[in-house]
This record gives structure tokens, sequence and C-alpha cells, in this order.
């Protein structure tokens, strides 16, 4: 016999449980809801890590989901610091870190993701920091002081934002990356070249096409970078951003199914290959119309919006999941970046507005039809990208407005 039973439980601490129990209750749900936590502090945005609480500019409540008197008022159980350890999907029944089983009706896995850990000499050295929660933001902060020379590994989201903030309060950062430019991974050379040209501008150096090949240190604690080719870079502090792996280890041991890029296989109601058993955020791959097969995403607001769908499907609504989803990503306040998609792939870019007064969009096109757009100082047009994406309109000539700041987008 289980020792309680909840109507849903929401194993996971981050955005995409509390959004999805948060959902539930707006919805007019008044089943019982208990979220399951393994950090100890409530369910945060994750953003500030690399930002201003890193930078000390914001207060740890601050980025709490929300204030810690709303989950009694709301009558949501919340466990911090535990895990689930066991998911029986056939008898609907979790073993928690703490031997307590919890008998469910649902459940949601939003388990997130891992960091990717480099093996390489030297990673065992002290001053070498991951950065994914408040507590690693912790860490680095506490780790800063006297600190000089900060490198980043990864020329990503995380490298690029945090040699940003780091930039701010007076370090001198460097990021070390396998790309030719910073970003260019996920947004191509003409954004990438510009994010590039940002944050050379305010101080970041920039070290692209190159590999990492070890650190050397004096009494246990990193002094410097070694690349492949040789190029021996000071530093007194580390940071790498190498990714992030879905964490499906609970997933896998219930014997639900696994998606191509390892995330949890999800109809396009975020149900997973068991009856009443969702997924949500990192761990989620989901069948999508939109991109013409299974998508995965990493990022804050695709948790969110995937929690409200999986708590209207709770409640029996059978919605699809047919959000674009949209990222952001501020390099300090040089550069705000906004972008929906994903663009898997493409073969066209069309920029309008102008990269050199910082005020442009890029609209990734593959084939006839639009597959994603980024934007930097021009919202206004990522809602007509949405609308495009969404409806998955074949543009063909009529591509050539994008480019066009005369035309009137509404009309496409």
């Amino acid at each position: 016999m289980a020792d309680r039973h909840v109507d849903h439980l929401l194993i996971g601490g981050g955005i995409a449980s509390a959004n999805c129990a948060r959902w539930l209750r707006e919805s007019g749900g008044e089943g019982s809801i208990l979220v399951v936590g393994r950090e100890p502090d409530p369910p945060y945005n994750r953003p500030p890590c690399s930002k201003a609480y890193l930078q000390g500019n914001e207060a740890r409540e601050a980025t709490y989901f929300r204030p810690g008197e709303w989950w009694s008022e709301q009558a949501i159980d919340l466990i911090t610091g535990a895990s689930v350890m066991k998911l029986d999907t056939q008898e609907r029944v979790a073993t928690l870190s703490n031997k307590e089983q919890i008998s469910f009706d649902s459940a949601l896995i939003a388990t997130g993701a891992n960091v990717r850990l480099l093996r390489v000499d030297g990673a065992q050295l002290d001053g070498i920091h991951y950065l994914r929660t408040l507590r690693n933001a912790d860490t680095i902060r506490g780790d800063l002081e006297g600190r000089e020379n900060i490198v980043l590994i990864g020329g990503s989201y995380i490298g690029t934002e945090v040699a940003a903030a780091l930039t701010q309060i007076g370090k001198k950062v460097t990021i070390v990356m396998q790309e030719n430019l910073t970003l260019e991974r996920g947004f191509g050379s003409i954004a990438g070249a510009y994010f590039q040209r940002v944050l050379e501008q305010h101080g970041v150096r920039v070290v692209g096409n190159e590999t990492l090949d070890h650190f050397e240190g004096e009494q246990d604690r990193v002094t410097t970078v070694v690349t492949e080719s040789g190029l021996k870079i000071p530093a007194d502090l580390v940071v790498i951003g190498a990714g992030a792996a879905p964490d499906t280890m609970l997933a896998k041991a219930a014997g639900l199914e696994l998606g191509e890029s390892g995330g949890i296989r999800c109809s396009s109601r975020l149900l997973t290959s068991a009856p009443g058993i969702y997924a949500a955020g990192d761990v989620c791959e989901y069948d999508s119309q939109m991109h013409a097969g299974p998508i995965r995403l990493e990022h804050w607001d695709v948790a969110f919006s995937h929690g409200k769908t999986v708590a209207l499907n709770m409640l029996g609504a059978d919605v699809a999941h047919e959000v674009v989803p949209y990222f952001f990503s501020d390099l300090a306040d040089w550069a705000a970046i906004e972008y929906v998609g994903p663009a898997y792939g493409w073969d066209r870019e069309i920029v309008r507005g102008s990269l050199d007064d910082g005020a442009f969009s890029i609209w990734y096109m593959q084939g006839g039809r639009l597959a994603g757009a980024l934007s930097v100082g021009r919202s206004e047009d990522l809602e007509h990208a949405r609308r495009l994406i969404a409806a998955r309109t074949e543009l063909g000539e009529a591509s050539e407005m994008l480019g066009d700041l005369e035309a009137d987008l509404a009309g496409l």
C-alpha cells in the first residue's frame, strides 16, 4: 500500500511542473497536487543564473516562480530536496528518495537536464565550474573574488551570457569555442558575426575554431586553459558551457519509449507511451505538425508552455501542443535576442532592418516556408513569424517582402 495518494504527481521542481500546477488550479482543477523537486529551492526561473543573479544584482527570492505562501494558498504540496527514484506506470506508484510511496491518477515527468561534463586532463582542478542551478551560480559568485582572468568554454547561450555578465562587473573574459562565431550553430553566420562583434566591442576576447585539450594548474587550482593547437590562455576561473543532456534515467527505468534525440517520446498531447503519464520541458520529445516531425527543445519558455498544455490535458481538454517555441537570451544590456522556431536547417536567410543600427530580424527559410526568425530590437516581427510558422505557409516569391521594411507583413 502507498503511503499517500494524489490526483496529480508532478515530478521535477522546475518551471514545467510549476506552471503545470498553476494551470491545474487556474483551469478549475480541484484535485490534489504534489510537486517533487530534487533541488533545495522551490521552482525558480533559470535565466538569472547566468545574468543578474550571478552578478549579485538580483535577490534569490526574485528568481522564484511564486512567493513561498502561494503554494499553500493554492493547496499545492511541494517537496524539495527529494527525487522520485522509481516510477511504476502500471500500478501508478512512485517511490521517493525518502522511501515514501505515492500513488497517483496522472503524472508529469519534468526531470530537466544535466550538464555535459568534459572529460579532459585537469578537469578536476579547483576553479572549474559548470552552471545550471542557483547553487552553481552561488559557487561561481563566491569564487570570483580576487579572480581577474575568466575563461568560458563554449560559445553558445551559457558562454556568451556569462561572458557578458562577468565583463559588466569588471572581469577580463575570454571565450574559447569550437565554432567560428559565437551562437553560430543555432542562428547562422550573419547573426553569429553580429553577436561576436557586440561582445568584442565590450571587451570580451573570443577565440574561435579551437578545441579544449586540457587544463593546467598549480596547487590544485586551474591556472591555464590549453587548446589542441597548443594555445595557452591564463585562467583564474573557468566556466564550462558544453550543453546539457535530458535526464531520462527515471523514464528509461520505467520502460517509457525514448525518441531520436534522446528525449521521452510523446504525442502532440505530450502524453508518453504510458496512459496518464506526461512529459514536459527538456526531457520531452513530441510530435509537431508545424515542424513536420518530432522536436525536443531546451529553454525556459518551452518548459513553461509545456506545463500549461499538460495541465489542460490532465483535466481532460485533449489539446495538442501547438505553441510556436519562443527563446530569448540577453548579452548583458548590450543585445536582447529573441527567437521563434526552431529552424533546424535553412537554405536562405533574409535580413529585415539594419545590423549596424542593432535593430533587425533574420528570417530563416527552408524551401518556400519560414522555419524560424530571430529579432534584435524588432520584437514586432516575431508575431508575424509565429503566424507564418504555425500555418506552414508557402511564401514563394512573397518571401522577399520579409526583407522590405516598407512591406506590410500582415498581408502575408
